[in-house]
C-alpha cells in the first residue's frame, strides 16, 4: 500500500480558500479592531457588521490558520491577535504589511482568476485587458489608487529596504538615488541608519507630493529629497549608489538592460547598482515566491518577469560591470549588487 497522500496538492489546490479569509479579514480591518481588545465571537459580528452565520467559523478559521488567538472555547471565548498579527496587521501600527494584501483583495485576486488566459496568450489581465492602456497609466491617473499602490509597495518592502540600510557597506559612499522610490522610504531607511549619506527618491512628478509628505513625517528632509522624472525618458540623477527596489522586473529585457545601461552612466567609478527583488535561485528550484512573483508579472504586464541572480550578472556585465554580490534580506528577497 502506497503511503503517498494527496493533502499536499489538495492543500495547494484549495489555498485560495486561506488566502480569501485573510484577505478578508484585512478589510473588514479585524486585527485593527481587536487591538483594541479581545473580542468574543458575537462581538466580531457586532463591530465589523457580519451576518451571524460568520461566526464563529469566520474566526476560528483564522485561529487553525495560525492567524488569531483564543482563549476559551463555545460562546464566551474571547478572540485576539497574534504577537505577529499585532505587528504586521494592525493599521495603527508602524510595521503595518496589510497593504499589499489590500492590493491583493482589490485587484490582484481577481485577475488571477484569468491565469490560464495569461498562459496561453502572454498577454496581461489587469485593467489594461479592458482599457489597452499602459498598467501604470490607470494606475496613477486616479489619486487614491495611486496612493493605495503607494502604501502597498511600501509594506511589502519595509522589511527588505530596512535589511538593506543595515547589511550593505555604506562606508565609501556618500550619495544614494532611488530610481522609482514611491513614497521615499528606501531612501529615509538609508538615510536613517546611515547618517553620513544624502538620498534623492526618484519618481514620476505626481508621486513627488507623497513622497515629500512621508520624508517630512520621518524627519528627514535636510538628507532627503524628492524629485520627479522620467527613468526611460530623463538621465538618472547622478549618486554614489543607484538602488531599484522592485522595479527591475516590471519590465520586459529590452527595458531591463535600458534601466541598467541607464544606471551604468550615472554612477562614478566604483559606484553600485543595487535591486532589490525577490530574486529566483540560479538553479529556478526553491525560490517559490519569486517564481510566483513572476507569473504576477506576466498578470500585470505580460512581458515582465523575474529573475535571478545570474541574469542579472549577465546583463549587467553586458553595460560593463565588473563585480558583483548577492546580500540575503528578508524573506525570499535579496540585494543583487552590481560595482561601476
Amino acid at each position: 500500500m502506497s503511503d503517498l497522500t494527496p493533502s499536499h496538492i489538495l492543500q495547494i489546490g484549495m489555498g485560495f480558500f486561506a488566502s480569501k479569509t485573510l484577505l478578508s479579514a484585512i478589510e473588514l480591518k479585524l486585527f485593527t479592531a481587536l487591538a483594541r481588545g479581545p473580542m468574543t465571537a458575537a462581538e466580531i459580528a457586532g463591530s465589523l457588521a457580519l451576518n451571524a452565520r460568520a461566526v464563529p467559523d469566520f474566526p476560528d478559521a483564522l485561529v487553525a490558520l495560525g492567524l488569531l488567538d483564543r482563549a476559551g472555547n463555545g460562546a464566551d471565548a474571547r478572540y485576539a491577535n497574534t504577537p505577529e498579527g499585532a505587528l504586521f496587521l494592525d493599521a495603527n501600527s508602524p510595521a503595518y504589511v496589510g497593504g499589499i494584501l489590500e492590493m491583493a483583495n482589490a485587484r490582484l485576486y481577481r485577475f488571477w482568476a484569468d491565469l490560464t488566459e495569461a498562459l496561453q496568450t502572454g498577454k496581461p489581465q489587469n485593467e489594461t485587458k479592458h482599457s489597452g492602456e499602459p498598467m501604470f497609466a490607470k494606475l496613477y491617473e486616479v489619486p487614491e489608487r495611486l496612493e493605495q499602490f503607494m502604501n502597498a509597495m511600501s509594506g511589502i518592502s519595509a522589511g527588505n529596504f530596512r535589511a538593506f540600510a543595515q547589511k550593505f557597506d555604506f562606508s565609501a559612499y556618500r550619495t544614494l538615488c532611488d530610481v522609482g522610490g514611491a513614497t521615499g522610504q528606501l531612501s529615509c531607511m538609508v538615510a536613517a541608519a546611515q547618517p553620513h549619506m544624502s538620498c534623492t527618491s526618484f519618481d514620476l512628478p505626481n508621486v513627488v507630493p507623497i513622497a515629500t509628505r512621508k520624508i517630512a513625517q520621518a524627519g528627514l528632509s535636510d538628507r532627503v529629497k524628492a524629485v520627479g522624472g522620467d527613468f526611460f525618458a530623463d538621465p538618472l540623477p547622478r549618486a554614489d549608489v543607484i538602488t531599484m527596489g522592485m522595479i527591475l522586473h516590471d519590465w520586459n529585457l529590452e527595458k531591463k538592460k535600458q534601466l541598467i545601461a541607464k544606471a551604468y552612466e550615472a554612477l562614478p567609478e566604483g559606484g553600485a547598482f543595487v535591486v532589490i527583488e525577490a530574486l529566483i535561485d540560479d538553479e529556478r528550484r526553491k525560490n517559490a515566491f519569486g517564481l510566483l512573483m513572476s507569473l504576477n508579472m506576466l498578470i500585470e504586464f505580460g512581458d515582465a518577469f523575474d529573475y535571478t541572480g545570474a541574469d542579472f550578472e549577465g546583463w549587467c556585465r553586458a553595460a560593463g560591470f565588473r563585480r558583483f554580490a548577492v546580500i540575503p534580506l528578508a524573506g525570499p528577497s535579496s540585494a543583487a549588487v552590481a560595482y561601476k
